[in-house]
């Protein structure tokens, strides 16, 4: 029994551990921004 408890407490640290290590940070996505449309100019009422 003495060596079960040995192992699964050695199971929990590397577990632990391993949970707790550095995380490796990701890339930046960069996104071209849309191009700005021009508003329509008034010609009158129905033209």
């Amino acid at each position: 029994m003495s060596k079960f408890i040995i192992a699964m407490a050695a199971v929990a640290m590397v577990a632990s551990v391993s949970a707790c290590a550095k995380q490796p940070e990701p890339e930046p996505v960069y996104v071209a921004p849309e191009p700005i449309s021009v508003e329509p100019a008034y010609t009158g009422k129905y033209k």
